[in-house]
């Protein structure tokens, strides 16, 4: 573990993920700590082995993004890329935070901590001005105001974040497609989860939910973690159905799965996705499982 004063660094395995199972099962925790346990086993489980960093943003990276020269640039694309019919200065502020990263000092604007305790208060403060209607030249004047409210408001209350950046590069299903032990047993799991007719036949559309339950396994986040990763996976089962309903045998069904993953695979060597992973935690880690308690010297 590394420690300074504005991060730590966790190197997480599959064994973390195990120990915190084990450890927290029936515990009673506080919500902070549950979103750490769940963040952690998430990127533990098969994925990439990157570290978790906790950070600590308390509004001086924000500060440094507004005042960098290429701030009026970059704004101007971020607005290109927001579409609100008929919204406010205020929607489209909000809409803008949404988009920063905390590499520019912003914690998940969507979160409701921040949005409760950071956003919101932030831009109450600046007055009834940002209820009308947006052009381009008040947005930048007017997102830069608010992105320094936003920093105050953080310099009081800094948010505590969980992030950890994973690339998806296909290697996970190449070392998953690669071993046939492993490979065997899932996909035997995979088709018993999956509803059959009556005549014992699998239907077609039942597709998604078997590569999902592949998806630890197989080195693939979850459906929904990341909008590109769902649409690779969900256009690379589309081209493989055979359509009007069709069904397939058990092993006709496990022998398009394999097609499908290898496909996915090719996709990822070729263009390797990073998804950025943000968790916002704020209570006191306090919990009344002993699984955190030292033992007496």
């Amino acid at each position: 573990m590394f420690v300074d004063d504005k991060f730590l660094v966790y190197d997480i395995d599959s064994e973390v993920a195990n120990f915190f199972h084990k450890a927290f099962a029936g515990a009673k925790c506080c919500y902070g700590l549950l979103v750490v346990i769940r963040f952690i086993i998430v990127m533990a489980s098969g994925l990439k082995r990157d570290p978790i960093v906790i950070l600590r943003i308390d509004g001086e990276d924000l500060r440094t993004f507004v005042n960098n020269q290429s701030f009026e640039r970059d704004l101007s694309f971020m607005l290109s890329k927001i579409e609100i019919s008929g919204g406010s200065l205020k929607d489209y502020i909000i809409a803008a935070f949404e988009k920063l990263s905390v590499d520019q000092g912003m914690p998940p604007a969507k979160d409701p901590w921040v949005m409760n305790n950071i956003l919101e208060p932030a831009l109450v403060s600046m007055g009834d001005s940002i209820l009308l209607p947006a052009s381009q030249d008040t947005f930048l004047v007017e997102f830069k105001r608010a992105a320094e409210c936003v920093a105050e408001y953080l310099k009081e209350q800094p948010a505590i974040v969980a992030h950890s950046n994973t690339t998806f590069d296909g290697t996970g299903i190449k070392r998953f497609l690669s071993s046939k032990f492993e490979l065997d047993k899932m996909l035997y799991s995979a088709s018993k989860s999956i509803p059959r007719d009556e005549n014992g036949r699998i239907p077609e559309e039942h597709f998604t939910a078997a590569l999902e339950f592949l998806a630890v396994s197989a080195g693939l986040p979850p459906i929904g973690l990341d909008s590109q990763m769902d649409k690779i996976m969900e256009d690379t089962v589309k081209a493989f159905l055979i359509g009007d309903s069709e069904t397939l045998s058990e092993e006709d069904f496990k022998k398009l799965l394999m097609e499908i993953l290898d496909s996915i695979m090719l996709q990822l060597e070729a263009n390797p996705i990073t998804v950025s992973i943000n968790s916002v935690v704020h209570e006191q880690i306090t919990c009344s499982s002993s699984a955190l308690q030292q033992s007496p010297p």
